[in-house]
């Protein structure tokens, strides 16, 4: 059955609604444990009730919030015990995603690829403040699970690297070279951009694997 105009409306608002609720919970712009006030976050976004339901609806699965009978909904905590069970998802599948995106980019993903790059240049310069690095991070990751062309693996990868990104967010101010830990994907990018598999999955490994340990050190 097609789709009516409304209906595409709701879709199309609710996809903005769940992207820009998702953002706000991985850089805990919405606390850990924060309660989720539908109407407000409506307001926030300029859209209406059913869109923002749809969005949660998609979050609650994505271990983002949680919903706890007669209590609401609340963002979740950010818990340092499951960085072990992400970083031993990513480990496997950072790499074969890098590898992937290096066998498969298209000539626009190269161009994305190659402007973030430049970026990377400045990740350390001055200016450049926690927030922006992180939401470079993002960009980088996100990119690259694009390039793969696999939309299973870019959707299990988003959600992993979101929830890695929140447990970055909560000890950014204890990180020592967090623009160095950006300013790595550089050589990443650079082997996808030139087609070479082998290097890239050895490049994702290390990051994944220093980001474990740089967190470690941290707490």
């Amino acid at each position: 059955m097609q789709q009516t105009a409304t209906e595409i409306e709701e879709l199309s608002l609710a996809e903005r609604a769940y992207r820009a609720i998702r953002d706000r919970l991985v850089m805990l712009e919405i606390r850990p444990g924060a309660p989720i006030n539908e109407e407000q976050l409506g307001q926030l976004l300029g859209v209406g009730r059913t869109p923002v339901r749809e969005a949660l609806k998609r979050l609650q699965y994505e271990r983002l919030i949680t919903t706890y009978p007669r209590r609401g909904t609340f963002a979740t905590e950010v818990n340092i015990t499951d960085l072990a069970h992400i970083s031993e998802v990513r480990q496997e599948l950072e790499p074969l995603a890098a590898a992937q995106a290096a066998r498969r980019a298209t000539a626009t993903d190269r161009a994305n690829l190659t402007a973030l790059r430049g970026e990377l240049d400045t990740a350390g310069g001055p200016g450049r403040n926690s927030t922006e690095l992180m939401h470079l991070d993002l960009q980088v990751h996100r990119a690259i699970y694009t390039a793969t062309h696999n939309p299973y693996l870019e959707d299990t990868l988003v959600r992993h690297d979101n929830l890695a990104t929140r447990i970055w967010c909560l000890f950014v101010d204890r990180l020592s070279d967090m623009a160095g830990h950006v300013e790595e994907h550089g050589p990443l990018i650079e082997a996808i951009v030139a087609g070479d598999p082998e290097k890239a999955a050895r490049l994702a490994r290390s990051h994944v694997e220093g980001f474990e340990q740089a967190i470690r050190e941290a707490i």
